[in-house]
């Protein structure tokens, strides 16, 4: 089973308050899915062939602790799926042995040019 491991620290940049998604200054779940996404696509990135990247498509998380200023946050993704481009993964966020969040993700091998050059079009 592959996985990966992303970590971060709880920055005044990362709080719900500077983002705007809540009043306060804990760790906002908006990066919390952010670093969810990293771990998945680190996941999987040596294994896909040149010129090609994966791109989220689906997110389904729950956040259930907060966290605050100074703490260390490691998301692990852990592949469970993968039919022909399609990869799923189960996503975990801790703060320590704290679990904060889970949830699943899908992501896409796409052509990264190609997937670019279609966005003015």
């Amino acid at each position: 089973m592959k996985e990966f491991t992303a970590k971060t620290i709880v920055t005044q940049e990362k709080t719900a308050l500077r983002m705007g998604s809540g009043n306060l200054e804990v760790f906002a779940t908006p990066y919390m899915v952010a670093l969810m996404e990293q771990a998945a696509a680190a996941c999987v990135s040596d294994t896909l062939p040149a010129g090609s990247t994966t791109v989220g498509t689906q997110i389904s998380v729950s956040h259930v602790k907060a966290s605050p200023l100074g703490a260390e946050i490691a998301a692990k993704a852990v592949l469970t799926a993968q039919e022909g481009r399609t990869y799923t993964f189960s996503v975990e966020a801790y703060e320590g042995e704290a679990l904060i969040g889970s949830g699943t993700h899908t992501r896409v091998m796409v052509d990264a040019e190609r997937f670019m050059s279609k966005l003015n079009k």
